[in-house]
């Protein structure tokens, strides 16, 4: 432990929902005994699934989609500092920052006893060529604020694609039953052809068959399992959609077209795009990192050879698909393993086996969604699909379940949502 502190110091590296998430679930377990400090470039956490949800339904997400990150964690006894992470240094424990509030301020350095690296990743549209011309997306408040400016005014009603770019996974650490996926996270392009094609219907400019549906791997949001895909595909199928699949990755954007990398192309005035996800810059080559950047951890989210650094959420090498319920999850490992090394867990609490599932929700428009519960992707045989008004009010829910909590959702939250979605819902 660092002299200079009376308790061990956990830096966690990002406060969205796996720093944030990943912060209090160590203070739940290991109470008073360590100093926690969560380090993020913006003071507000981004509720980012419901972004879609809000702007389809005429709400400006930058308004409604937004928790104050300070408050939240002051109420913990959570120390936050408002700065970009631009480097760490593994072997001196260091973690070296910029203050983000205003522009000019140079770098300083922070040392930590144990580190929590979950800084999501790096958007990777500026790789697109052609997307700040033509592409759109839903990514964020201003992204998805642009889009539905573009469609109210500027949309003529020619053809849509909507899919997502090819995934560069890494292989170094990966476990033997983790497999390799083509794209990051599929779940939110299938929200967004379903609510786009209600919201194109509902103001009188087309439909689903409009909209062509792509993905680079042989079947999109293949993490859910053949069943849940084939239900998915006869569904959208049923509704007009189009559907390409093994397109490899995305060549470039025109203003007509949308061109893959194994030659073919699509006609397209729309593309809503979403990118590779790429790790931060300054985690590659890092003695934690994968040959990309990711973090390599085991299943208890500790790399195997510094103990002490740990991750979660998007920035982990083991999260994949970059789905939230497995951040969140995540969390909770990360939490445990923390109280257990200081002391406030028994070792049996501390190294309690985490089994991974997909649990994804996403907005259909029209007050529908769908609902998605899986775990083949991991070994397992549980592949669910369900779709109607009660996923809606679980989507809807949640969010404010997680906001009137500040960040925190009950134990019974997610297990209530299976079980009702799974149970009140005909299959």
């Amino acid at each position: 432990m660092n002299k200079r502190f009376a308790k061990p110091q956990v830096l966690v590296l990002g406060g969205n929902f796996a720093g944030l998430g990943a912060a209090q679930k160590i203070r739940d377990y290991a109470g008073d005994a360590c100093d926690i400090t969560v380090i993020d470039r913006k003071g507000y956490l981004d509720f980012i699934p419901n972004i879609p949800l809000e702007v389809f339904e005429g709400r400006d997400p930058a308004v409604t989609m937004h928790m104050n990150l300070v408050e939240v964690l002051a109420k913990d006894d959570i120390a936050f500092k408002q700065a970009e992470i631009t480097g760490i240094d593994i072997a001196a424990r260091t973690v070296w920052m910029r203050p983000s509030e205003r522009p000019g301020a140079p770098e300083y350095t922070m040392s930590y006893d144990y580190v929590v690296i979950a800084l999501g990743v790096r958007l990777a549209y500026d790789d697109i060529e052609g997307f700040a011309e033509y592409g759109h997306t839903v990514s964020d408040a201003f992204h998805a604020n642009r889009m539905i400016d573009y469609l109210k005014h500027d949309y003529q009603g020619g053809p849509i694609v909507v899919g997502s770019d090819r995934f560069e996974q890494g292989h170094k650490g990966r476990p033997d039953w983790l497999p390799t996926a083509l794209a990051a996270c599929e779940g939110p392009p299938v929200e967004v052809s379903l609510s786009l094609a209600h919201w194109l219907e509902e103001n009188g400019k087309g439909g689903a068959k409009d909209i062509t549906i792509f993905t680079p791997a042989e079947l999109i949001a293949e993490d859910a399992g053949e069943k849940v895909v084939g239900q998915l595909l006869d569904a959208a199928g049923a509704m007009g959609f189009g559907y390409v699949n093994k397109v490899e990755g995305i060549k470039r954007l025109t203003k007509d077209t949308i061109e893959f990398t194994d030659g073919r192309s699509l006609p397209a005035e729309m593309k809503v795009i979403f990118p590779n996800w790429k790790p931060h810059d300054f985690l590659k080559g890092l003695p934690v990192s994968d040959e990309v950047g990711f973090i390599i951890t085991d299943m208890r989210m500790r790399n195997p050879d510094h103990p002490e650094v740990f991750a979660c959420g998007d920035a982990a090498a083991i999260t994949v698909p970059k789905l939230g319920a497995i951040g969140h999850q995540e969390c909770d490992v990360v939490g445990r393993q923390i109280a257990g090394d200081l002391g406030k867990l028994s070792s049996a609490e501390a190294n309690k086996e985490w089994h991974p599932e997909v649990v994804c929700i996403g907005d259909m428009g029209g007050g529908k969604a769908f609902y998605i519960h899986a775990n083949s992707w991991f070994g397992g045989d549980i592949q669910e699909l369900r779709m109607g008004k009660i996923p809606y009010m679980q989507k809807v829910a949640y969010k404010e379940l997680f906001f009137r909590n500040h960040g925190r959702v009950p134990g019974w939250g997610v297990p209530l949502a299976e079980w009702s979605a799974e149970n009140l819902i005909r299959a």
